[in-house]
Formats: structure tokens, sequence, C-alpha cells
């Protein structure tokens, strides 16, 4: 099988498409022929070698989300069957033709949701979701998200919005028509954010941070308490102004809610597509925090 893989730590050009031999599904596993690959921060990180708990073993295969066909089960799986679609998590081997993964993972590909946005709804889905539950977030809420056009931004200002949340979300100006469209006042980030989220008359009393910097300490600034502002990115400035980090756990469950959404229209996540044989600048993408929509990488 191809699959992209890294000879060392560097930049995004160490990322290269080796031929590798086929993995075979285990007790309980099942063997899955990739159709689309998602790329997240969390990517570059390993691949720049800043995660010194992640062990890479070169050449490192990488990559966490997926969506595709299962080609084969193992002994003991009965939840599904060959030629089931499926998407889900893993661990550094999503950028692969293909992949094994424990069963009870895996959850069912709606057929009118295409195999990029699938797989690009992984993370998110699962990483936004846990974040609203943690933080209590409710219909009353007024909830400040940063960064909220970006993968996880996106996902949490629909399920929000859904739950009857009013949602401000910072962005650049060329996404503040996006963020409209998902129901949220747009602001744009930056110096002057704490007047231009005070401008809109509205008063935040819960914040998820998804892009660092200041926003931790702009959120307490504009009065939302210290432990319903909750951050994915910041594990340091949440330690030091006694916000939380919301890093929620994979949770198939979870998963399988926001997909059902996304199958009906409620919750939409644009893709940026790269044919596999891109996969470094595909990372370079993710790597430059200006993608717009969510990378994902496609197999034909």
């Amino acid at each position: 099988m191809r699959a992209a893989v890294f000879d060392r730590f560097g930049p995004p050009e160490v990322l290269r498409v080796a031929e590798l031999p086929d993995p075979s599904p285990g007790e309980g596993e099942v063997l899955v022929r990739v159709r689309a690959a998602g790329f997240q921060p969390f990517d570059v990180a390993v691949r720049q070698g800043l995660m010194p708990w992640v062990k890479a073993t070169f050449p490192q295969q990488i990559g966490q989300e997926y969506a595709g066909v299962v080609e084969r089960v193992g002994p003991g799986v009965e939840n599904v069957r060959p030629g089931d679609a499926v998407l889900g998590s893993t661990m550094l081997n999503g950028a692969a033709e293909l992949l094994t993964v424990p069963a009870a993972t895996v959850v069912a590909k709606p057929d009118n949701l295409g195999f990029a946005t699938a797989a690009g709804l992984v993370a998110a889905s699962q990483t936004a979701s846990g974040a609203l539950l943690d933080l209590a977030v409710t219909g009353d809420d007024v909830l400040l998200v940063h960064a909220g056009a970006g993968s996880v931004g996106t996902v949490a200002t629909q399920l929000a919005r859904l739950g009857g949340t009013t949602v401000i979300g910072t962005a650049s100006p060329g996404n503040h028509e996006r963020l409209r469209a998902m129901g949220a006042t747009p602001v744009a980030y930056g110096e002057g954010l704490i007047e231009a989220v005070r401008a809109t008359g509205l008063k935040p009393t819960v914040a998820l941070d998804a892009a660092g910097g200041e926003a931790i300490a702009q959120s307490i600034a504009l009065g939302v308490e210290p432990d319903r502002v909750g951050t994915i990115v910041d594990d340091k400035a949440a330690a030091e102004l006694g916000a939380r980090v919301v890093r929620a756990g994979r949770s198939p469950e979870r998963l399988a809610g926001v997909i059902a959404l996304a199958a009906e229209g409620r919750v939409v996540m644009p893709v940026l597509t790269f044919p596999f044989e891109a996969a470094a600048e595909a990372l370079a993408a993710v790597e430059s925090r200006h993608a717009r929509g969510k990378v994902v990488l496609t197999f034909t």
C-alpha cells in the first residue's frame, strides 16, 4: 500500500509517499480502504517533533482521521461487514491507502455524505461537541468562539446555534460572511477584539478558545468567569489564568451524533481537498493556518 511517511522531523517537505506492507486486521479489528483522510494541527506538531510523548518510528506514518470502505474484518467482528462505508479516528496511520482500526470505534457513513466531508468532520466533531459539554453551554448562554471559522470553531458554532445559544465568532474579515451564514455574529480577531465584541452589544458568558494567543485573557477581560473559559490549544495560559482545558477524548457516539446532523444538512463543513500524492502540500496548508476549509487528502 501507499502511505504518507516522514524519515526525520522537519518542515512539510520531509513528508513523502512510500510503499509499505499491507496491514491485516486482528481480533476485533477491521481493514479499511481509505477514500479520504483529514489533516489537523496535531499532525503538523508530530511531523515537527514537538510532541515528545508521541514516539516516532521512522519511516513514521501520519494522520488521525479517515473515511473509507471496510475491505476485510478480523475475528470476532459483528458490527460491520465488508463493503460498509465508515469513518472514524485512528492514530498515526490515517494518511494511507489501507489501515486497521478497532471495529468498536468505526461510525457508519451516511450515503448522502461524501467521503471527504466525512473525514473532515471526524476530529472537529468530537472536539467541539466535547468542549460544549464540558463547558455546559446552554441556550441561555452567549458563547464567544475564538477561531470561529476554523474546523473546531465551525462545528462548535453550528452545534451551539442548534441548541439556541447566541454565538460570537472571531475570524479574519474574509471569513465573516461564513460566520454569519452559520448564525454567528462575527468580529475580527487581534488587538481590537475586546472593543469589537463590546460593540456588538452582546456580553459573552462562556468562551471556547481554538486560537491561542491572547484569547483566554481577552475572554476574561470581557467578563467571562475563568471556569467558563475553555481552551483546546493553550494549556499554559489556562493554568496561569484559571481557565479550563477542554480537550475532550474521542467518542464514536458523539461523532455519530454530529455525522447524523451533517447528513441532514444541519452541520456543514467546508473542505479543501488535495490528492494523496500532494500530502506534503496539504500538511503545509494546515501549518499555514490560512486554509479555507478543513484540509483533506483524497484517494483515487
